[in-house]
């Protein structure tokens, strides 16, 4: 009912014989960190019953990067983060120039899930939603004439 929209997949590989750029990649990523260590948007989604709640790690971006949007029954959090940081010296020579420039997109289905009562807030980092679970309606009781 709640699960994550994949975007794409690192295990679709086909096993085979050696192949040395396939080790060259495995290598860096490992070195690195992986290619997901900096694009991976990491999420806890607990169950309280009556909703969900769900936290996002966005450390390091502002409020106003961050946007939520829910199309149909799926619910998107991207963030756009661009830092520049330049120094120069006494006559406006460049000494050190350093950008950096990331985003995080996640998608979830939130099917089962009453859309119009979602909150958000976003404090130290975290974004957290609050998604309230949709009534079920059960069945009103009437009585069938028999012919």
């Amino acid at each position: 009912m709640f699960e994550l929209i994949p975007f794409g997949s690192k295990n679709n590989r086909r096993v085979c014989a050696y192949n040395p750029m396939r080790e060259m990649e495995d290598f860096e990523r490992a070195f690195f960190g992986g290619r997901d260590a900096f694009s991976a948007l990491r999420t806890d989604i607990t169950d309280n019953g009556d909703s969900y709640t769900l936290e996002a790690d966005l450390p390091g971006f502002r409020k106003e990067d961050i946007n939520v949007s829910i199309e149909n029954d799926n619910l998107t959090i991207t963030a756009e983060r661009h830092s520049e940081n330049e120094k120069k010296d006494k006559e406006g020579n460049v000494i050190r120039s350093e950008r950096s420039f990331g985003s995080f997109k996640r998608s979830f289905d939130i099917e089962g899930i009453n859309a119009d009562s979602i909150t958000a807030a976003y404090t130290d980092g975290v974004l957290k939603l609050t998604l309230p679970k949709a009534k079920k309606e059960a069945p009103a009781a009437r009585r069938l004439e028999i012919g």
